[in-house]
């Protein structure tokens, strides 16, 4: 109708032209009169302006034919209809659900990718983690267990439940799982990387029959060049028939195999080739 009326008005508009034109012809050859030729142009001025509103009511048509589409967000499933044909709809606020609005047309589900929305105590939220592991049940199947991971914890508490909304996003659904499905969500603790095993720290030991003692404590006897030097030790037990010493030697030293009890700092010795 909004282009049938554009039409009309340019076909007006062509023909107040035409007379425009035959009025200035005219009236230059003095057939017609002055006034006659204002009247062609203010009927020529008139077309134009229905033009020009015909081509704004024609553009508004357009725009408004093009609000009657509605164009869902994402690629999804029809789970819900919520209006008729003939039913008036108004546009839902932001931050509105649009399960109880009444401008709601339908509820899109994305069956590619589905959530568990499950409440948490805030004495635990601390504990969860980004991507932390978990496993969802159903109760429809309740032998089946679902991979799953945390992907947002919803920054807002409810007071009157004492509880933290999260929302788990399910890794290997099947075509079992449907939208409004009552889950239950166990988070498992993510595996932690084991710790590097400390180097083993080395063990000096020395033969039990190296070690003697003097004024009523533990010594060996290195030997340096042609004299020993007393080395007072700290064993931390015995192995084998060897002793592990604690403290005392760094494990390279040169020792005197059977010290006798007459032995003491400083004295000469020689070594058997």
């Amino acid at each position: 109708r909004a282009r049938a009326a554009l039409q009309r008005a340019e076909a007006d508009l062509a023909e107040s032209n035409r007379q425009l034109d035959l009025a200035r012809r005219l009236t230059g050859e003095k057939i017609m009169s002055l006034d006659q030729l204002q009247t062609a142009e203010s009927r020529a001025r008139v077309g134009e302006a229905a033009v020009s509103q015909a081509r704004a009511d024609l553009a508004f048509a357009v725009a408004s034919l093009a609000n009657t589409v509605i164009r869902a967000p994402f690629t999804g499933t029809v789970v819900k209809k919520m209006a008729e044909v003939g039913e008036s709809v108004a546009p839902i606020p932001p931050g509105v659900n649009i399960s109880t609005s009444s401008g709601a047309i339908v509820a899109l589900a994305d069956l590619d990718t589905l959530e568990v929305e499950a409440d948490v105590s805030e004495s635990n939220v601390a504990k969860l983690s980004a991507d932390q592991p978990a496993e969802v049940t159903v109760e429809a199947f309740p032998d089946r267990r679902y991979k799953a991971v945390l992907r947002q914890v919803i920054p807002t508490a409810d007071r009157t439940k004492a509880t933290v909304q999260v929302k788990v996003t399910i890794l290997d659904k099947d075509a079992q799982l449907k939208p409004e499905m009552s889950a239950k969500v166990t988070f498992v603790e993510a595996a932690r990387p084991a710790a590097a095993a400390e180097p083993a720290s080395p063990v000096v030991v020395v033969p039990k029959e190296a070690v003697a003692t003097r004024d009523g404590k533990p010594v060996v006897f290195e030997v340096l060049g042609n004299k020993v030097r007393s080395r007072a030790v700290v064993p931390a037990g015995e192995r084998q028939g060897q002793v592990v010493l604690r403290e005392g030697l760094a494990g390279s030293e040169m020792l005197v195999a059977r010290p006798p009890d007459s032995l003491k700092d400083g004295d000469a010795v020689r070594v058997k080739g």
